[in-house]
């Protein structure tokens, strides 16, 4: 069915669509790569160094945020910028595991005593600030995306998508603690706020257009309040 036309809305127009990167990505990404294998004495590739390539890559500014979700702007549209590890066959590599810090309950709730919170509680708190994090982006920019480098432990292979950042509704998932970590084990290594982020399969019909959204996401998504420091 055809859009109806409307008088007075100025449709506001992305830089390019999701996924349909500029033709001379690959040649930027592969130039800072090899730049990077012949002048480090260990190669490696974070997310900070991610993020600059990707602004060259699309003719993008890097303004490093606290928010963690804006750090690459290019007019109306934002990105957060991560990377990963990829499997031994990337060509065939259909998800991957995104850690998504700076959602510390500590901060925002007050909470310390984890093991004794309620994991689902604790959950939809993190949820809380996320999404508190995404309408804030979205209030300055109209697009808001996350970009993912996914690379070989060689760094020879490399592949590279995005999605919309969206906000999560706390009702369409359940958490819980993973059960293999001692506790005194999750306290040394802060990963008491480590909660698995799970699709509840219980949802209404008029959540559907949810499910649709939520389907785009081809990775696991964990949420990790406790990793100050990385990349949301």
């Amino acid at each position: 069915m055809a859009e109806p036309r409307l008088r007075t809305v100025n449709k506001a127009t992305a830089p390019f669509e999701i996924n349909k990167f500029p033709s001379f990505l690959v040649d930027t990404l592969a130039r800072n790569v090899v730049y990077m294998m012949a002048t480090k004495q260990s190669m490696s590739l974070e997310g900070n160094e991610w993020e600059q390539i990707f602004a060259e890559c699309v003719g993008a500014d890097w303004k490093p945020s606290n928010v963690g979700l804006d750090d690459v702007v290019l007019g109306n549209c934002c990105w957060g910028a991560k990377t990963v590890f990829g499997q031994a066959d990337m060509e065939k590599q259909d998800k991957v595991r995104l850690i998504c810090g700076r959602n510390a309950v500590t901060y925002s709730f007050g909470v310390d005593n984890y093991s004794e919170v309620d994991p689902n509680e604790l959950g939809k708190m993190v949820l809380q600030i996320w999404n508190e994090r995404v309408s804030a982006v979205r209030q300055v920019f109209k697009f808001v995306r996350t970009v993912v480098l996914v690379k070989s432990k060689d760094y020879k292979n490399y592949l590279v998508f995005e999605f919309d950042t969206i906000r999560y509704d706390p009702e369409l998932y359940y958490f819980e603690f993973k059960q293999k970590i001692k506790k005194a084990e999750k306290i040394k290594l802060g990963l008491a706020k480590l909660i698995k982020l799970e699709y509840n399969t219980n949802r209404s019909a008029r959540e559907a257009d949810d499910d649709a959204r939520l389907a785009q996401l081809e990775e696991h998504l964990t949420l990790n309040q406790g990793v100050q420091g990385s990349n949301p």
